[in-house]
């Protein structure tokens, strides 16, 4: 665990570097380092940091989540085909329940409808699948908030920091050659959100299409297993098994009664 959040910081980091382009050359011809350009970049460089971690987080989250062999693991697979080859549907559905990937959601949403026939157990699926890609890309869709946000961000440390540059130079009088210093100082800011905001928008639309290719495998799988399913041989089957807690209104009478 630690080394993982020590992987995203550097990451993270990784993100800044471009900034040093940015960064005007002090008097003398002297080299910046990467800290002395944060610096200039005032307090938004910090919150443009969170920013470059949250990126790298999400990114590396996603890639896992939405992953073929994760969202759709062979086992999984496997174990449900072999239960319905032996007609094992309770079997089945018990497999699914002590899995806990999204095939084993979707296979198990399903074989708790299909004692209701072929068009619940299919609306079940579309269901699980389409609440399963909501989710995902709920997740995905933070990459695009922060690829916005970046760059505005950036500009209000830029404007805050020329605002301070010309109250400081209305007050000491010094000339146009110390206000281009300051500005190129003030505009790393800017240079930095825009950087940071690239790659965000970058993983947005690779993840985005990434997890399209998975729902759809998903679902395609998950619809192939209950293809020419004996579902007459199910009716009112409770495959699911489990507990029924919606009994018989309170003001209708009992048949003994």
């Amino acid at each position: 665990m630690k080394n993982s959040i020590t992987k995203t910081a550097l990451y993270a980091a990784l993100l800044l570097l471009p900034s040093l382009a940015f960064a005007a050359e002090p008097a003398g011809g002297q080299k910046q380092t990467l800290m002395d350009v944060y610096k200039e970049g005032g307090w938004v460089m910090h919150v443009l940091l969170v920013c470059s971690i949250a990126i790298v987080w999400l990114v590396l989250d996603i890639i896992m989540r939405t992953a073929r062999k994760r969202m759709t693991p062979p086992e999984d697979v496997t174990a449900a085909r072999e239960a319905f080859i032996a007609g094992d549907y309770v079997g089945a559905y018990q497999a699914m329940k002590s899995g806990n990937s999204p095939y084993c959601e979707v296979v198990r949403a399903a074989l708790g409808s299909v004692g209701h026939g072929k068009d619940a157990t299919e609306e079940a699926i579309y269901i699980t699948v389409e609440k399963i890609n909501a989710t995902l890309q709920t997740r995905i869709n933070y990459l695009s908030v922060i690829g916005v946000c970046a760059p505005m961000i950036g500009l209000l440390g830029t404007t805050l920091g020329m605002k301070g540059a010309f109250g400081a130079l209305g007050t000491s009088g010094a000339d146009v050659s110390q206000l281009s210093g300051h500005i190129g100082h003030v505009l790393v800011a800017t240079a930095t959100g825009l950087l940071v905001a690239i790659p965000a928008f970058i993983a947005f639309y690779f993840l985005r299409n990434k997890l399209q290719g998975g729902i759809h495998y998903l679902q395609d799988e998950a619809e192939r297993l209950f293809r020419n399913a004996p579902y007459e041989y199910l009716q009112n089957a409770d495959v699911g098994q489990e507990e029924t807690f919606a009994a018989l209104p309170n003001w209708v009478e009992s048949p003994e009664g």
